[in-house]
């Protein structure tokens, strides 16, 4: 008798790129894919701590490289397909909080622009690249529970998560003929240098620790096993989702 075998998490041979990947969610999603066998190309502006991840990286017996890139610079986006890649991890992105009332159109357009426009050009030349070489391919989002849900100050981050959200299920119907699939992760507060503020101020914390229904605040480790899932042959038949990493904030 023949029995059904889980499908493979292995991604050896497999090329990765990996956006806003010098710290907390970025850099743990470019570890989880080096550590299942691909070979990781580590993408941000900063160039000092590139190489010092890459460095880690290779210590560690990881195939990794540095890649300096602005992601709201869309020409240098279009460059780095000079060659396509099988799956690509955009974990770049920006918050500037503020009551709605209060938000100016220099701090909209910097959000939008990475977050939106960023993204949407960064899965444009990626599925690109992936249709002229003829191959399947993944590429996955960090997007954000504010992306289903709405939060106090934070009306232009979550009208660009929302957006993110709209834009894969579009590229998704699009592309999944083409064998490319686009999906998003969708975490709660993680706990990264990032977040520390937000964890510091007590009202901010009794709002999260309210809408968590499990008892901890999000870590980095937690997104990892949802990015490799993605990103591998386990999830070959999603395309268009959404993956709530969020202890249950949007189950109610």
């Amino acid at each position: 008798m023949d029995l059904p075998r889980t499908p493979s998490f292995d991604l050896g041979g497999k090329r990765a790129l990996v956006t806003g990947a010098s710290s907390g969610i970025g850099l743990g999603c470019a570890c989880a894919l080096a550590q299942a066998g691909a070979h990781v190309v580590l993408a941000a502006r900063r160039a000092d701590v590139l190489e010092q991840c890459v460095a880690a990286m290779r210590a560690h017996g990881r195939s990794a490289e540095v890649l300096v890139l602005d992601q709201s610079d869309v020409g240098a986006i279009e460059a780095a397909f000079a060659a396509p890649f099988d799956i690509v991890v955009n974990s770049a992105g920006l918050a500037r909080h503020s009551a709605a009332v209060d938000t100016d159109q220099a701090d909209y357009d910097a959000v939008m622009d990475l977050n939106v426009k960023g993204a949407y050009f960064l899965s444009a030349h990626a599925a690109r690249a992936l249709m002229g070489a003829g191959r399947a391919g993944s590429i996955i989002h960090i997007s954000s529970q504010m992306g289903h849900v709405g939060g106090f100050d934070r009306a232009v981050y979550c009208a660009s998560k929302h957006a993110v959200e709209g834009m894969v299920k579009a590229m998704a119907v699009e592309w999944g003929q083409h064998g490319i699939r686009i999906n998003t992760v969708c975490p709660t507060f993680i706990r990264t240098p990032l977040t520390e503020p937000t964890f510091a101020n007590p009202e901010r914390l009794a709002w999260i620790m309210e809408k968590i229904k499990l008892p901890r605040v999000g870590e980095v480790e937690d997104i990892m096993g949802a990015v490799l899932f993605l990103a591998s042959d386990a999830s070959a038949m999603v395309t268009g989702s959404a993956m709530m990493i969020d202890g249950g904030w949007t189950a109610d």
